[in-house]
């Protein structure tokens, strides 16, 4: 639920999350990893960052699939959303922003399996398979499947989330 309450000081820098991210460009992608300069996928790179910024992982995650539409029929089908819906801020895509968490559908139909982070207006860091992490455009086919956007909060609203 998007709270419009909320001010700035809830939040995390976001230019202190971009510089981060940014360090980040150039790790391999390796799926279910999440090591800054061995290897990523965009989960990873999420919770990499989250460890970062807070000195801890936000959480166990079960095995997921690479794949775009999660095929088992024991994962949940919004994992991704619902992980970050208990450990970040959500917010109206509309207002996402520098150093915001976007969430992609790659299909209508499909689950939410895709992360990124918002590093300029029209840029986002991301990994991807065959590719490193890198920042890169968000053209129309990315802003079609944006999907949700969320904030990291600042130090102190983490302790008050449920």
């Amino acid at each position: 639920m998007v709270d419009h309450a909320m001010v700035a000081p809830n939040f995390m820098d976001g230019a202190t999350v971009v510089e981060n991210a940014r360090a980040w460009i150039g790790t391999p992608y390796r799926h279910q990893a999440s090591c800054k300069g061995a290897g990523t996928d965009c989960l990873g790179l999420i919770r990499g960052l989250y460890r970062e910024l807070y000195g801890r992982e936000p959480e166990m995650l079960p095995p997921y699939s690479a794949a775009w539409a999660e095929t088992s029929p024991h994962a949940p089908r919004e994992m991704m959303f619902q992980a970050a819906r208990r450990h970040l801020i959500e917010i109206d895509t509309a207002d996402a922003r520098p150093g915001d968490v976007l969430l992609f559908r790659m299909r209508q139909e499909q689950p939410m399996k895709h992360a990124a982070i918002q590093s300029r207006a029209s840029c986002m860091i991301h990994a991807y398979a065959r590719h490193c992490v890198a920042e890169t455009s968000i053209g129309p086919w990315w802003q079609a499947r944006l999907a949700a956007a969320f904030r990291y909060p600042s130090k102190a609203v983490l302790h008050a989330l449920p």
